[in-house]
This record gives structure tokens, sequence and C-alpha cells, in this order.
């Protein structure tokens, strides 16, 4: 449901910054500044024969932003006495919502003999054309779960913005995991980079859910002598 209003949502901002940029008024690319700004230019004189449908569509736009915030604030009421759910949502870009979804569409976690599995059976894996003599990865597979896979991606992309800022205000704070996401969006530019960090998360997940420890940006895998 939270996705159908996010969709709705989105098509209706849309709609509101084509008519905006018509109007020759550049809107801020990020949604939170561009909804409170467009409250102010809705009621420029330039576009009064346009100002009663655009406060309907602006009214239609913040009725999806408080259906998308109680749907959120019930997952939280639901989920406030499960301890896999807590678990997954201190992993970094895993939220309440995320976590939610990763457990029920998983089930039971010790089916998967380790995270890349698992991460293979969400379609986060990419797909391999290899020869005798060379190794080529594709895509990612996309298998499995759309939903989970979506909601992934997207957790991923804000983890790796947060790890930016971190990079640029306080470098020294930055967790390994961090450091490696930074690295990798400036080796392969910052879509692949987000992809590739919720890949990682999907093990990372596993690895909390099945091992039953916390989640910590600083814990690395010690490798068998």
């Amino acid at each position: 449901m939270r996705e159908t209003w996010k969709k709705s949502r989105t098509q209706r901002i849309n709609l509101l910054r084509g008519i905006l940029r018509e109007a020759g008024i550049e809107a801020p690319a990020a949604t939170q500044a561009f909804i409170r700004a467009a409250h102010e230019w809705v009621d420029q004189a330039e576009l009064a024969p346009l100002s009663h449908q655009l406060h309907i569509v602006l009214a239609e736009i913040n009725l999806y932003e408080q259906c998308m915030v109680e749907c959120e604030q019930q997952l939280k009421r639901w989920h406030a006495e499960d301890e896999i759910v807590h678990k997954l949502d201190e992993v970094s870009g895993i939220g309440v919502l995320t976590a939610s979804a990763l457990k029920a569409a998983v089930g039971r976690p010790e089916r998967f003999a380790n995270g890349r599995q698992l991460s293979a059976w969400l379609g986060m894996t990419p797909r391999e054309f290899s020869s005798g003599e060379r190794r080529r990865l594709g895509h990612i597979s996309r298998q499995g779960n759309g939903y989970v896979r979506t909601l992934l991606i997207h957790g991923a992309r804000a983890a790796l913005l947060a790890a930016q800022r971190c990079q640029v205000r306080t470098p020294e704070r930055l967790t390994p995991l961090q450091r490696w996401a930074v690295e990798t969006a400036a080796r392969i530019g910052h879509n692949k980079a987000a992809v590739a960090l919720a890949n990682k998360l999907v093990r990372i997940c596993w690895a909390v859910w099945c091992h039953e420890r916390r989640f910590s940006g600083d814990w690395q895998s010690v490798r068998s002598a």
C-alpha cells in the first residue's frame, strides 16, 4: 500500500514540476524541498489562472505524504516487539519497512547456506558471461522478489549518500563499510555503487539474522588461515 501511495505522490509531483517548469520556475531536485517551495510558488501571479487546480494537486501530495507516514508508524507498532526486525533495522540502509518486508519474504534464512545465496535469490548478484579464458559479469539478474529488491537498492542509495556526506564533514568517523561504499562509488559511479552496496547489505542482513549478532559497520570477517 505504501508503494502505491508513493507512486501516486511521485506522479503528482512530476505533474506539478512540469507545470512550474513551463512557467519558468526551476524547482529544487530534492522532493521535500520541492514540496515546501511549491506552496509558495502556486500563488504567484503568473500561475493565478491555474492556482485552484495546483492547490488541489498539492493537497493530494500532502495526503499521500500523510498516508505514507501513517503506514510506517503502523509498521513500527506491529513490529515493536519483533527482535529480528529490530536487528535488521539497525543495519545501515535498512529501515523498518525493508526489514519487515525482508523477513516476510525470506521466512527462514537458514535455508540459504550463506549471504551470497540469499542475495542471488533476491536477484542482487550479477549475471555471469564467462568463457574458458575470460570472466565477464553483467547486470544483476533481477530475479526473485522485486519489491524487496527495490527497497534494498533505495536504502543502499540513502546509505551511500550519508557516507559521502560523512566523508566531506567528518571523514575520521567513516566506518569500514562506509569507506568501502564511498571508494566504490568513486571507482564505478554512484548508481552501480548503490546496487553493489545493496548486495553487500543483503549478506550483512543474512549474517545478522542467522548468527544472531548486532550490526556493526566496523565489523570485518576473519578469514581462516
